[in-house]
């Protein structure tokens, strides 16, 4: 994916407040060797990049000034309550060091587990995605997780995942677990109660 930007020359609040004004979206971009450089890009593409998974989780290449060189989307501000993108930073990345990135899971055959098959229970999703380090080249736009083994009592951690040559991941957490449902004991009494309550009263 392709981010076209341009130094900007003007800054502060109210140079800012310009560029928006402008549909144009104040950034940053920094890392590197280089020192941080302010830049201003379209507002447009950027506010419906965001709305891709894969625009944050994958080495972009950035056109800054006719210039290409690699980057990462590090953090963005959204206004309060209007569709408009604030501000957006980048990171300078060395294709041939390591970056650590968050990637996206994609979960799938929970229906054909036993724990949801046989015992009918629930497989929780706890997490969205992991940090992974890995060399740019090596990173995956997203990592798949088989939930069709689970069983009742299971618990799926990251050191559980299948993961790319190369790719490690950062720190052992739960994926996700299974929840027995809650069965909703009727007794008795509580069966005989509305049929107590309908009888009529007895006569005078």
């Amino acid at each position: 994916m392709k981010v076209i930007a341009t130094t900007r020359k003007a800054q502060g609040t109210g140079a800012s407040r310009r560029l928006r004004r402008a549909d144009k979206l104040p950034g940053i971009l920094y890392g590197g060797k280089e020192p941080a450089a302010p830049i201003e890009l379209e507002h447009n593409p950027i506010f419906y990049a965001l709305r891709k998974e894969k625009f944050h989780a994958s080495i972009l290449t950035m056109e800054l000034d006719g210039t290409e060189q690699l980057v990462v989307l590090r953090d963005f501000q959204m206004h309060p309550y209007k569709p408009q993108v604030m501000h957006i930073d980048f990171q300078r990345i060395d294709p041939n060091e390591n970056v650590t990135m968050r990637v996206p899971l994609h979960f799938h055959g929970e229906e054909e587990s036993p724990a949801v098959k046989l015992d009918k229970a629930i497989i929780s999703h706890a997490v969205a995605y992991v940090e992974v380090t890995c060399l740019p080249r090596n990173l995956p736009e997203f990592i798949s997780v088989d939930l069709s083994k689970m069983e009742s009592g299971m618990t799926f951690f990251s050191q559980n995942l299948v993961l790319p040559e190369g790719v490690t991941v950062e720190a052992d957490v739960v994926i996700a677990s299974v929840i027995k449902p809650v069965e909703e004991e009727v007794t008795v009494a509580d069966e005989a109660a509305p049929a107590a309550e309908a009888a009529p009263a007895p006569a005078a």
